[in-house]
């Protein structure tokens, strides 16, 4: 249950006040300082199939000073509903003390630390920073990933693709407030020539993209997190592998990264993100040799990130971004 600003009891956070502790940057960095922290325990999640398709997600992580635990539910059956297909909270402790700190909203926390992890792989990897961006699929991830890119990277036109209509022109509507150009196309495969970065953040129910990327795009893609799941058509995991790079978020999408588990990819074999921020020359090379893929699953890390950002952001200012949280067909 989410309360009040004005009723909630100290160290509760609603969604805006969740998210005016994660700015895109700081959070983008924060993952980064947490990938070169050698005293980060994290241990596989737990994924408990529910009845009518959903998933309990129980993601535990400490460091030296902070442990945390997020409780999500994840309802593909919501979409279209009016409810959110992500509910649940992220809970901070005190290792000295086994005091509770902080309980976060946890949809607010996925979608920007997801959407944080991408901007840091795009900082490292994308060749045309500036986009313009493609975003397929029109829920809260795909805006999180327009409003990451344009603060984190400076892109100023994003293009929109969705199964639905409505949902695109939502989306189009929102990102328009940013201040950017945008776009909302019917066809993402004929937008992908136009459009150097690239993020896919849809439920994973079908694929959505079968055109090969551009040789300077970048492409992340968020929405699979199962080997059953994906966005990506198979011959296009094998195009970037051939003609460029792919990495993934952490050696767990060895058996949850179903675009590239279906593409018959050796994924055991892929570099990952942490690799490449702990020796980030060994990434130089690969900015001028074809297209990359960033393949993220997911990883309590990146919420632990997010709880240590949020624990230091005592008194934040006021969100602008507390839509982040609300439900999105």
């Amino acid at each position: 249950m989410l309360f009040a600003p004005s009723s909630a009891p100290s160290g509760v956070l609603d969604a805006a006040a969740t998210a005016a502790r994660l700015p895109w940057s700081d959070l983008a960095d924060e993952i980064a300082a947490l990938l070169k922290d050698s005293t980060v325990v994290v241990p596989q999640r737990a994924v408990l199939p529910l009845a009518q398709g959903g998933s309990l997600f129980v993601m535990p992580a400490t460091d030296q000073s902070v442990a945390m635990t997020k409780l999500i539910t994840f309802t593909p059956g919501n979409a279209g509903t009016g409810r959110p297909s992500i509910q649940g909270d992220v809970v901070v402790f005190d290792i000295a003390t086994g005091e509770r700190r902080l309980v976060l909203d946890g949809p607010t926390v996925t979608a920007r630390r997801t959407a944080a992890v991408s901007l840091l792989a795009a900082r490292h990897l994308a060749q045309v920073p500036q986009g313009p961006l493609l975003i397929v699929g029109a829920g809260v991830q795909g805006l999180a990933h327009a409003e990451a890119f344009i603060h984190g990277l400076g892109v100023r036109e994003v293009w929109i693709a969705s199964r639905s209509s409505a949902s695109a022109q939502a989306l189009a509507a929102q990102v328009r407030d940013l201040g950017v150009d945008v776009q909302v196309v019917a066809d993402a495969d004929a937008a992908v020539p136009h459009c150097p970065l690239i993020a896919t953040c849809t439920t994973a129910s079908a694929l959505v993209l079968s055109a090969p990327p551009r040789p300077d795009a970048f492409l992340a893609a968020v929405g699979a997190f199962t080997p059953a799941m994906a966005e990506l058509a198979p011959a296009l995991c094998q195009h970037v592998a051939r003609h460029g790079r792919i990495l993934v978020d952490t050696s767990d999408a060895l058996h949850e990264a179903g675009d590239l588990l279906q593409a018959g990819l050796d994924v055991a074999a892929l570099p990952t993100l942490g690799e490449m921020v702990r020796s980030p020359g060994a990434a130089a090379p690969e900015r001028r040799s074809g297209p990359v893929l960033f393949k993220s699953c997911g990883w309590a890390g990146w919420d632990l990130a997010a709880a240590r950002l949020a624990l230091r952001r005592a008194s934040p200012a006021p969100a602008a971004t507390a839509h982040l949280a609300d439900p999105s067909a």
